[in-house]
């Protein structure tokens, strides 16, 4: 799985002219899932993205807590782009996971993400729709987030 999680002060995803949701001050998290991906990268996104320290403590000194801790937003898009590799300049999709499967494990993504925190907390956009995502970076503090390979390399080594 790979996550990049935006600090912001406030994020919105809309498809057409609805608008779907929308977050004050918090993280909007871009999530792409990988064709190899299991449970465990789930649970391993969902820890980094609840505790990465981008946020202040209440003194003000910086990078001392996360989102969960600070009791802040989360808005969550799916994104399969974020496993393209480019032939010459031709975008290729092959390690993402595919349609149904995808959309299951991100819906299983959020719930664990909900059960992990305060389920009003958390927002997320239209699976495989193409959104409008409006995004008020705070900083800006982007960080990008792999979770561990494990056999992923060796599965698409072999054509898997």
């Amino acid at each position: 799985m790979r996550a990049v999680i935006q600090r912001v002060r406030q994020a919105s995803v809309s498809v057409g002219d609805e608008l779907i949701s929308s977050i004050g001050r918090g993280v909007c998290v871009l999530i792409g899932i990988h064709k190899n991906d299991t449970p465990a990268d789930i649970e391993y996104i969902v820890r980094k993205i609840l505790n990465t320290r981008i946020f202040e403590d209440a003194n003000g000194k910086r990078w001392q807590i996360g989102v969960k801790d600070a009791g802040l937003e989360i808005l969550s898009v799916s994104q399969f782009t974020l496993y393209c590799e480019l032939k010459g300049n031709k975008p290729d999709y092959r390690h993402a996971m595919g349609g149904e499967a995808a959309q299951n494990f991100y819906q299983d993504f959020i719930q664990q993400l909900r059960k992990q925190y305060k389920p009003e907390m958390i927002k997320d956009g239209v699976f495989g729709a193409m959104m409008q995502v409006n995004i008020e970076n705070d900083g800006p503090v982007t960080i990008n987030i792999d979770s561990p390979m494990k056999n992923r390399n060796s599965a698409d080594e072999n054509g898997q």
